[in-house]
């Protein structure tokens, strides 16, 4: 699973006679990837020997030797006594003996002989024993590959005995050009637990590739669970628990498999993940665990504090937990994968070590919050004057948008607060929910809402927690009916318990698609807000409702919002997304201000920036969305990773990132992750029944299969939003604009009536409120693909020309750009290759500017058929060409079969001169020609493909 392109650069080596080595932490996959190969290698009729090195034979000589002579055709190893490796027969005994004489320095030894970890030799044997190992296993080598070439695949390399190790390397060393290879996968640097050096990389051959194996994507994750039915929600947690390693995601897996819990907590730690963090932890020095206990009691660790909490050599050993999997270092942080290493050495350690740890930490840690909960933790007893304290910590900490620390500050203040009077200690937990849920803690939120229930709680302190645990949901609101129920019943007959718990079921009755049951819950919540002279609920309450209206396309949004922002501000309590501020940010970008809507969200980022909950992610998000349609493409990938990272981290619903990492990849990434962001985002909104963001990732995953050449089962996926849409409450075309896109997509297939059915039936819906905004714009692009399809050349350019312009005032580069992509397309049509070449260049240097890599892939590709002379809907290079190079080596081909040179071709593509040669050298391979003649000939032959109009 996901190592596709690993395996292509294996592959490469190996049909170049050369080998590989595969480094990595265990668990990543680097067995996996040996028996892949092997197995491709057996089908294509080779020898394939495989070893792999065991910690406890290490020190057996030949050990690895004997089992790879054991894996040779019987007649060979015949003549081979058994009972020692090293009693050769007659022949070999002969040519050492000439090797002797005749100084064969090679097989005498020049390789330096490696030593095992604590000190042991191979030169404690004869030099003779040694000349026996590498000759003997060089000659039956030698008659294999005669016959057929030979494949030595070696796993746990680390463990390998040092006379096998020199026997390999030789052998391969001398044989590889007739075909013997090896590929090696090891764990280096290897141990540390005795204080020795780290273990250097043997290699097999001196010119061996060598290839770290990475951590999985998420979304490669995300299908090696498929089968076990787990939410995606669920994947997307184990995926940041395991940081991606296959082995470690698994396991942790493995608690879910049989009882997907209705609403996801962390599950209790799997036996053999505990025994895999506990078998690692074995491997490093006691300096080096005492730095990780370190790291793993501070609530933010980055070498630097550990440095100067007095762990000099926290760089070094960091590094080395790293290397063993135990954790990642990413952004100046640590994070351990998983999650519970910090865990098991909390839990090996005595009290007094923890709190000694603690009060060297509570010494350095730059903030007054994160010094108070040290100080707290250095002292476990029961004690009010620190409980007030911590409390006090934790107050400001939510001032300062810092919600984990608040949840930790106040969890603590209640753990420390002694027996009486309980309800102080309540009122703690509760905020400790609150907070958390706010931070992204699922695991505090229940552990604090479990023991609100379990005692003597208030009607309100219960109504409470279950809003925390309901706030902590994302977008699974719909799914909470139990939670709902409970609450109900608490907050029966309170309209200041009722308010707040109606605006959730608004909010989930709005995410479910049912907007008239959203209006009246807001309705309700309301009226119940005004009853107790709530001024913050009722803010919140009228966003909402504006919100409603703008989805649904009245004009309505705007009295609500200005009622809405004419109350008191709110303060920074952790949902910021729910405030009138932001939805008045996000109605500027669904009207398309988009400069003014930029600086209000990055004012709101500066706010929330040290949150790590869902309020940051829907800045985060908005942020990227208009980085994508202002053209600064860089910015958008950026604000998207940032979104989806929090996402992940804080078990948040993934729907929503995905949609706008999808959307930043169509602008400036790749579309193939694109489509892999929006089908895992549509997973995740089915599963949780999110109608909102099923709508948006449908129509960002239509416009990627378009994008990438698809159009049919683009145009497919953009009818199942209309199939969604019937009484769910999809967002009206001015929020959502994917109308547009269908048409043009209809017309590009020859469905023209229906297409112009499509756009007459939403200019009707969209009426006035669409002057002036992007959807027209769009509307007018697709107009003109109907046109251009029943021949009225003139009047399709007229509209490009109207929606180009519109779209320049509105400061939508890429908009632009694709406009001016259709009349490139509209103009060639006419056989006017001058005005289709112009438009297509202008398009080509927006998208440069904007850093719009697919627009610009795109571009180039019809400037090379515009250069080459072919109709739309022809492919010089044919279904199997296509299916056989990658996206960058069909231009070059095109561009050197119409007859450019090497320069040439690195000026338009604006590449170097040697990656054109070195692709070249790959396209004649796999085309299996050997000329840049024969390159010419075969794409004058070429037939015809899908459709070059490329949309989007």
């Amino acid at each position: 699973m996901g190592r596709s392109a690993l395996l292509t650069s294996v592959e490469a080596r190996l049909a170049a006679n050369g080998s590989a080595v595969l480094t990595g932490p265990s668990g990543i996959g680097k067995t996996a990837l040996l028996e892949a190969v092997g197995a491709a290698a057996a089908a294509r009729g080779e020898l394939v020997l495989r070893v792999a090195g065991t910690e406890t034979e290490r020190w057996v000589p030949c050990s690895g030797l004997a089992e790879l002579l054991d894996q040779l055709p019987g007649t060979l190893t015949a003549q081979l006594p058994r009972e020692r490796l090293t009693g050769l027969p007659e022949p070999h005994s002969a040519a050492s003996g000439e090797a002797a004489v005749e100084g064969d320095e090679e097989a005498a030894g020049d390789e330096p002989e490696e030593t095992g970890p604590v000190g042991r030799s191979s030169t404690d044997r004869s030099p003779m024993d040694h000349l026996a190992c590498r000759l003997t296993f060089r000659g039956l080598l030698a008659r294999c590959v005669e016959e057929r070439p030979v494949l030595l695949l070696v796993d746990d390399a680390q463990w390998l005995d040092t006379e096998s190790v020199n026997a390999i390397r030789y052998t391969v060393r001398r044989l590889g050009a007739r075909g013997v290879r090896a590929v090696v996968a090891g764990r280096w640097p290897d141990g540390f637990a005795a204080g020795e050096a780290a273990g250097a990389t043997w290699s097999p051959a001196p010119d061996a590739l060598h290839l770290p194996v990475p951590p999985l994507e998420p979304d490669e994750l995300a299908e090696l669970f498929d089968s076990y039915g787990l939410p995606v929600r669920v994947v997307n947690t184990l995926h940041s628990d395991s940081g991606g390693n296959p082995f470690l995601a698994l396991a942790l897996g493995g608690a879910f498999t049989d009882r997907i819990p209705r609403h996801w907590r962390p599950a209790p730690l799997p036996q053999r993940v505990q025994a895999v963090i506990v078998e690692r932890l074995a491997r490093l020095s006691a300096a080096a665990r005492e730095t990780l206990l370190m790291a793993a009691l501070a609530i933010r660790p980055t070498t630097d504090l550990l440095r100067r909490a007095g762990r000099a050599d926290a760089a070094r050993e960091i590094r080395q937990a790293a290397v063993l999997g135990l954790l990642i270092t990413e952004g100046g942080g640590i994070r351990f994968t998983p999650p519970a290493v910090g865990t098991v050495l909390a839990e090996s350690a005595e009290a007094a070590h923890l709190a000694r740890v603690h009060r060297a930490l509570a010494a350095v840690v730059p903030d007054a919050a994160g010094r108070a909960r040290h100080r707290a933790l250095a002292d476990p007893g029961p004690n009010a004057e620190l409980a007030h304290s911590l409390v006090t910590a934790a107050e400001q900490a939510v001032r300062q948008g810092s919600h984990r620390m608040a949840a930790e500050l106040y969890r603590l203040a209640a753990d420390r607060s002694p027996a009486e009077p309980a309800a102080e200690r309540l009122e703690w937990l509760v905020a400790a929910a609150e907070t958390g849920a706010n931070g992204g803690l699922p695991d505090l939120v229940h552990r604090s809402a479990e023991a609100v229930l379990a005692a003597d709680a208030t009607r309100a302190q219960r109504v409470r927690v279950r809003l925390a645990i309901l706030d902590l949901s994302g977008q699974g609101l719909a799914e909470m009916g139990e939670v709902f129920a409970a609450a109900l019943v608490d907050a029966e007959g309170d309209p200041s318990l009722l308010g707040p718990l109606r605006l959730r079921m608004a909010l989930g009755a709005l995410l479910n698609g049912a907007s008239e049951r959203a209006e009246h819950e807001a309705n309700g919540a309301l009226a119940h807000a005004r009853e107790t002279g709530d001024t913050a609920l009722e803010a919140k309450v009228l966003a909402v409702r504006a919100n409603i209206s703008l989805i649904e396309g009245r004009g309505d949004y705007a009295s609500d919002l200005r009622r809405a922002r004419r109350l008191p501000e709110l303060p920074l309590d952790g949902q910021m997304h729910t405030t009138p501020r932001y939805i008045a940010a996000y109605c500027a970008v669904v009207e398309d201000r988009l400069s003014e809507a930029r600086d209000e969200l990055l004012r709101m980022l500066a706010l929330v920036e040290r949150g790590s909950g869902e309020e940051v992610v829907h800045v985060l998000r908005n942020l990227s969305e208009v980085a994508v349609r202002t053209g600064r493409c860089r910015e958008a990938l950026d604000f998207a990773d940032r979104a989806m990272r929090i996402t992940e981290e804080a078990a948040l619903s993934p729907g929503p990132a995905w949609y706008h990492g999808a959307l930043a990849e169509l602008a400036g990434g790749s579309i193939r992750r694109a489509i892999a962001l929006a089908e895992r985002g549509l997973r995740a909104s089915e599963q949780e029944n999110d109608v909102i963001f099923q709508s948006r990732l449908l129509h960002v995953l239509g416009l990627a299969q378009m994008r990438g050449g698809d159009i049919r089962a683009g145009v497919d996926t953009l009818w199942r939003i209309d199939a969604l849409g019937e009484g769910r409450g999809v967002p009206s075309p001015l929020v959502l604009r994917w109308h547009g896109d269908l048409a043009q997509g209809l017309a590009q297939l020859g469905d023209v009536e229906l297409a112009e059915g499509v756009i007459s039936a939403t200019r009707a819906a969209v009426g006035d409120r669409a002057r002036g905004i992007g959807v027209t714009g769009r509307l007018d692009r697709a107009e003109a693909a109907v046109l251009a399809a029943r021949g009225e050349h003139d009047a399709a350019v007229a509209h490009l020309l109207k929606a180009a312009a519109l779209f320049e005032r509105l400061g939508q580069p890429l908009e632009v750009g694709h406009c001016l992509l259709e009349q490139a397309r509209i103009e060639r049509r006419r056989r006017r290759a001058g005005p289709a070449r112009h438009a297509a260049s202008d398009a080509l240097e927006i998208f440069l500017r904007c850093g719009a890599r697919p627009w610009a892939e795109q571009a180039r590709h019809r400037l090379v058929r515009l250069d080459m002379g072919l109709r739309d809907g022809a492919d010089p290079l044919g279904a199997t060409a296509r299916a056989s190079l990658t996206e960058g080596e069909q231009r070059i081909a095109l561009l050197v079969g119409q007859g450019a040179t090497n320069q040439q071709v690195a000026n338009r593509l604006f590449l170097s001169v040697k990656t054109v040669e070195a692709s070249l050298t790959r396209i004649y391979r796999k085309l299996g020609i050997r000329s840049r003649a024969q390159l010419g000939s075969f794409l004058s032959g070429g037939l015809d493909g899908p459709g070059a109009s490329l949309p989007g």
